[in-house]
């Protein structure tokens, strides 16, 4: 199947049984049309997860082989790119700063150090056990942090991977 370029409203998103992106529902010529995110593309999910229902996308998509498993109920595309959100780049669609909010409780990495700190906002500050050290923050501190973002697999808010935190700079 040939990709193509489609301009569509946006309605919601679709998730997985387990709760990730897998894809959004969308207006496209009056008909409702599913977009399906590749299971790897934590940007495009991280795109589609800061959208709200009636932006506009510019979307590089192919129609989906049909599935082994029935007949569809609308037509299914295979999403390849967010090429626009609103007319504009869809970087700017993905928040990097303004995170902010309490510390509910110190997140830790698997060999046991703390890492990060998920706040009452249920966004998740990933600091690196270097990075909680320098900071010493704790439970009921607040928090104001920048840095690059995936929504997270519970649905409940951003995991980011700060560059800083209440003006100081992460290592």
């Amino acid at each position: 199947m040939t990709q193509e370029k489609l301009d569509v409203d946006f309605v919601h998103v679709v998730f997985s049984p387990k709760g990730h992106v897998e894809g959004f529902m969308a207006h496209a010529d009056g008909a409702n049309a599913q977009f399906v995110v590749d299971k790897h593309d934590g940007k495009s999910g991280a795109i589609i997860a800061s959208l709200s229902s009636g932006q506009r996308l510019s979307v590089a998509a192919r129609l989906a082989e049909p599935s082994p498993k029935g007949v569809a109920d609308h037509t299914v595309y295979d999403l390849s790119k967010v090429v626009r959100v609103d007319g504009a780049s869809p970087k700017k669609a993905i928040a990097k700063s303004g995170y902010s909010g309490k510390v509910a409780r110190l997140n830790f990495a698997r060999h046991g150090a703390p890492n990060g700190y998920v706040l009452d906002t249920g966004h998740f500050i990933h600091v690196k056990p270097e990075g909680c050290k320098r900071l010493k923050l704790k439970v009921g501190d607040s928090i104001q942090a920048d840095g690059d973002a995936h929504w997270l697999a519970t649905d409940g808010g951003w995991a980011v991977e700060a560059t800083n935190v209440n003006g100081k700079r992460v290592p």
